[in-house]
Parts: C-alpha cells; structure tokens; sequence
C-alpha cells in the first residue's frame, strides 16, 4: 500500500556562534557535527512517519 505524504514540517534551529573560531575547527569535528544533525533528522523524519501510520491504523 502506498504512503501518501500530505504535510511535511521541517523545524530548523540556528546556532550562532559567539567566536569566529568556527572556520579554523577541525574538520572531523565539523563532519561529526554534520553526521550527528543528519542522524537526527532522520530520527525526527522517522517519527513522524510511524505517528501518521499509527494514526491510520486507528481509523
């Protein structure tokens, strides 16, 4: 049975950093960093998907 998506939300939090440090960081740091936020959307987009399939099935 196919899913058919009707409302995607997308909630994204901006960090502004206090130093210009940023840009001399390691670059492993950063590509943790960015592993870590994917890995978490992912987990929020997962979530969400298995709420609105709950929610189906109740009907």
């Amino acid at each position: 049975m196919p899913i058919e998506i009707r409302e995607l939300i997308v909630k994204v939090k901006v960090n502004e950093r206090e130093n210009n440090n940023a840009a001399t960081t390691d670059p492993n740091a950063r590509k943790q960093e960015r592993d870590a936020s994917e890995d978490a959307i992912i987990a929020e987009c997962v979530e969400q998907t298995l709420l609105v399939l709950n929610k189906k099935k109740e009907r």
